[in-house]
């Protein structure tokens, strides 16, 4: 099953189904049960009529017994003999005996002399006190009787029967039992009854569950289908401006559409960003690839007029950006730096060390106490301070100064100049790839719009911010700030 309503329509019945199977289970056994009770209640008071009768020291044969189809009576002595039954009995089980024809027995209080035990066992003085002529009378158990389940085939017909045992004792001591029973009947039937209509309407409710979660997650999916209409309809198109359509929910479907025109959104500018970066890297390269052909070509022509110095320069510049070009996509790729401790002060001296041909002297300052680690990749870093360096040079005019520092677990890499500085607006915007706010300038000096982007992306790779403000001297400053290791901290 492919199709998401499917799965739900069918795992909503079978959970209905389940809860339903169960339900109607427990009512059924919950009603036989009930039921049951009723029938047992039943047996009880007509077993408890005849053993009152017992106790009262009626004679067998004229014991008043109820209706043989509603309660059968067995009625056994001590030593398990059958001594009454009903009439009509032709067979039992579940009691204490299936005989059903009694034995020939004393009526109940007798000694065995009298026929029937229901004349006078004293003689005839009327003048005797009445508390001595008053035989004494049996009594019935008032324990809880003991139910059984079994059958009885009374006048040919067999049935299902919940059967009772009370016990009575006559006032001659002798203990007997007596079993009613009372039909289950109308319990098999009112179960039956309801098993039916159970199995009737179990399918008919199933069916019902399964066309409604059907059609409510058709009509809940309908806008999950309008968004992968659209996806699909802007793949084809590769129109990243289209946009899915948003329903007025607020469930979890609305923050979905939601969700993918934001990434719609992110996507556009990603790809818009990159289509930028490649018209402009193609300008970018095809000033110096121009300029070197042209020199190359005159120099081919006329070797006397070839500039092997501006071809060298060409060249260089060329280099210079396809590094760039290839850090940037590196970096773009998710490259992450490495591990390895690197002290900033020792690389700020040796990146300045190497600026022997720089227009203006870099004047350091540079803690001699040490502990300013990072963690990260030495060449990146010192890709970073170099090209603030070089920033700084293009646009002073009469100093340049970096400092290393400590500051609240970070050690952070300043560079200043005493140029025309960065206007406030524009001091996001120089971090833009190919931005060059003095555009002839820069190209003149070989400034490709590309050392600053890189500067902050390789510092946000380490943890790290690099952030243009206003120095004190009136130029730039550019701060370049890492999250210092443990020494770095203990060290401040």
């Amino acid at each position: 099953m492919r199709s998401v309503r499917a799965r739900a329509a069918v795992g909503a019945t079978v959970v209905v189904a389940v809860a339903l199977i169960g339900a109607g289970i427990a009512v059924l056994l919950v009603l036989r049960a009930n039921l049951t009770d009723q029938a047992g209640l039943q047996a009880e008071v007509a077993a408890r009529e005849v053993a009152g009768q017992l106790a009262l020291d009626v004679p067998y044969g004229r014991l008043d017994l109820p209706d043989e189809e509603e309660h059968p009576v067995q009625v056994t002595d001590e030593d398990g003999r059958l001594v009454a039954a009903s009439k009509d009995l032709e067979a039992v089980s579940g009691t204490g005996t299936d005989r059903v024809t009694p034995n020939a027995s004393p009526a109940p209080g007798s000694s065995g002399s009298d026929d029937d035990g229901g004349g006078d066992r004293h003689g005839g003085d009327d003048n005797r006190d009445d508390d001595a002529n008053t035989p004494a009378r049996g009594e019935v158990s008032t324990d809880d009787p003991d139910f059984t389940n079994g059958t009885a085939t009374v006048d040919g017909d067999t049935a299902d029967y919940r059967f009772a045992a009370v016990s009575a004792t006559t006032s001659t001591g002798v203990t007997l039992t007596v079993h009613a029973g009372a039909p289950l009947a109308t319990e098999q039937k009112a179960v039956g009854s309801v098993r039916a209509a159970m199995l009737i309407g179990l399918p008919v409710m199933l069916l019902v569950v399964a066309a409604v979660t059907w059609l409510v997650t058709r009509r809940a999916l309908r806008p999950v289908e309008g968004i992968r209409a659209e996806m699909a309809a802007i793949t084809a198109s590769e129109d990243l401006s289209r946009r899915v359509p948003e329903p007025g929910s607020r469930d979890e479907i609305a923050r979905l559409a939601r969700t993918t025109n934001e990434t719609l959104t992110a996507l556009e500018a990603s790809v818009g960003r990159q289509r930028r970066f490649v018209a402009d890297a193609s300008h970018e390269l095809r000033s110096p690839i121009a300029s070197l052909r042209t020199q190359l070509e005159v120099g081919a022509a006329h070797p006397e007029l070839l500039d092997l110095r501006g071809a060298v320069a060409d060249t260089v510049r060329l280099q210079a950006l396809a590094a760039d070009l290839l850090l940037l996509a590196r970096l773009d790729a998710g490259g992450r730096p490495g591990n390895t401790l690197v002290d900033l002060g020792a690389l700020v001296h040796e990146e300045v060390s190497q600026r022997t041909g720089d227009r203006i002297p870099v004047a350091m300052s540079v803690p001699e106490s040490g502990h300013l680690e990072v963690t990260g990749s030495r060449g990146q870093l010192a890709r970073v301070i170099g090209n603030l360096l070089d920033n700084a040079e293009r646009h002073a005019e009469s100093s340049v100064a970096v400092s290393v520092f400590r500051d609240h677990g970070s050690v952070v890499v300043a560079v200043t100049d005493d140029g025309a500085g960065v206007p406030e607006p524009e001091r996001e915007r120089v971090f833009e790839r190919f931005v060059r706010l003095d555009d002839a300038r820069s190209r003149d000096e070989g400034g490709a719009g590309l050392g600053l982007p890189i500067a902050r992306d390789v510092a946000h790779r380490h943890g790290g911010t690099l952030t243009a403000t206003r120095a004190a001297e009136g130029g730039a400053r550019f701060a370049l700030r890492l999250p210092g290791t443990e020494s770095s901290a203990s060290g401040g």
